[in-house]
């Protein structure tokens, strides 16, 4: 099925699930900021948790839909359609997502999945280096995409996620922490501060505004390993959260990192949120982990029975 992009919007890619295995070849394992959102808008239209869907930033895209077909949003609320639930488009028919609402990074599931090119065994597409997704680029005006063709039994048109089930998406998110290899270089007190996300940032990387943190002690870094949730220090003391694109190494401290089920509240934040931390253990990081999979367990079976 061919899908027209009518209008893009501001920052419209092809995303999935990453490309995890390449790390030591300096190659991030990127896809969906949002992994949570992109598995549960894959799972309300019938397709694998991985597929490819459309990962849209502040504002969503205008597609034009050649044939029937199923879609879901799942992220941001967007004006155009409602979140969290199936949504059937008919042929010829368009959605226009518009301006979100809530929140910053939307994913527009398509029954069948986006249909581009696997690179390095993924379609998500990295902007840096101009690889995978559609043409390693953003989406513009009028290009076409595939992706497949199929709609929803009618009974199940009208259903929509639990709210209670998401996570707490917030415009003053508190993100829980593990404490970083040079988190003892700092004052302890730093995490209590409250953070405001900039206009600079993107999916590399969160640049907060705050006091300035100050590195009380310590020699010069070598370069090391960071990955997305890595809360680092530069030289001006504003903290930068790393997301899906950030580098595989880098030199500046890393005084904390982001546990993996708070990384969608950080991918959902626009410039101006406001951002608290709280430490936790790595035990709570764990349980935290098993109990989101549990829940996704639940979901995933229960519309395994509702798609039948």
């Amino acid at each position: 099925m061919e899908i027209k992009v009518i209008r893009a919007g501001p920052m419209t890619t092809v995303q999935d699930a990453g490309r995890p295995g390449h790390r030591a070849e300096g190659v991030p394992a990127g896809g969906a900021a949002d992994l949570f959102a992109l598995r549960l808008a894959n799972l309300l239209v019938g397709n694998p948790e991985d597929a490819a869907v459309l990962e849209c930033t502040l504002a969503g895209p205008t597609l034009e839909f050649a044939e029937d077909t199923t879609i879901a949003v799942g992220g941001a609320d967007f004006a155009g359609v409602p979140a969290w639930q199936p949504v059937v488009v008919r042929a010829g028919g368009r959605l226009a997502l518009g301006p979100c609402h809530h929140g910053c990074r939307g994913y527009v599931a398509i029954a069948g999945g986006v249909e581009v090119p696997v690179v390095l065994g993924s379609r998500s597409t990295f902007l840096r280096a101009h690889l995978g997704g559609h043409e390693g680029r953003a989406l513009r005006d009028g290009d076409r995409l595939e992706a497949g063709a199929w709609v929803l039994p009618h009974e199940v048109k009208h259903w929509r996620v639990d709210p209670h089930v998401l996570p707490p998406y917030s415009n003053e998110p508190t993100l829980r922490i593990l404490r970083g290899a040079q988190w003892n270089d700092f004052d302890a007190d730093w995490a209590a501060a409250e953070f405001t996300v900039t206009p600079v940032s993107d999916r590399m990387g969160i640049r907060l505004a705050g006091p300035k943190l100050v590195r009380r002690r310590g020699r010069e870094l070598l370069s090391s390993a960071v990955a997305p949730g890595t809360v680092q220090v530069p030289p001006d003391g504003q903290p930068i959260l790393l997301l899906a694109d950030g580098q595989t190494i880098g030199g500046y401290p890393r005084i904390a990192h982001v546990i993996g089920v708070d990384l969608p509240l950080a991918a959902q934040l626009r410039p101006g949120a406001k951002v608290h931390f709280a430490e936790v253990t790595l035990d709570e990081a764990h349980r935290l982990w098993r109990q989101q999979e549990r829940t996704l367990a639940i979901l995933r079976q229960g519309l395994a029975e509702k798609l039948r």
